[in-house]
């Protein structure tokens, strides 16, 4: 039997569990679309640096297929600053493409908050 004092209360814990499930929830779902992009845009910009390090491409080549690879799969807001270049790692000729992205806050928008990502592959020796 329930005394009268508890009459009522069922409501109000139900309310209050269901907002702090509601936040757990978004939250994990916010968390799972910041890798997403992130996890795109580390692809992409791989890709990049990979088609950049092929002989008689060049690094434009590079950014351009990162740039179309993040528009085609997250928009063309994800794929406004890329750049590639030439670089050394431990004596090695590589090409670097590197991309910031937005991070998304609320689902795919959000404030101007950047994640940088870049990408390297060695460069294809010349026959």
């Amino acid at each position: 039997m329930k005394h009268a004092a508890e009459r009522g209360s069922a409501p109000a814990e139900f309310v209050l569990t269901a907002v702090l499930l509601l936040a757990l929830v978004l939250g994990v779902l916010q968390v799972g679309a910041v890798l997403l992009v992130r996890n795109t845009a580390l692809a992409a910009v791989a890709e990049g640096a990979r088609w950049s390090a092929i002989v008689g491409n060049t690094d434009e080549d590079g950014a351009v297929r990162a740039r179309r690879l993040l528009t085609d799969s997250l928009g063309p807001t994800y794929a406004a600053a890329i750049t590639a270049s030439r670089t050394e790692r431990r004596a090695i000729g590589t090409t670097e493409v590197r991309a910031r992205i937005p991070l998304p806050v609320i689902g795919l928008f959000g404030p101007p908050g950047v994640i940088e990502v870049t990408g390297h592959a060695a460069l294809e020796p010349e026959p």
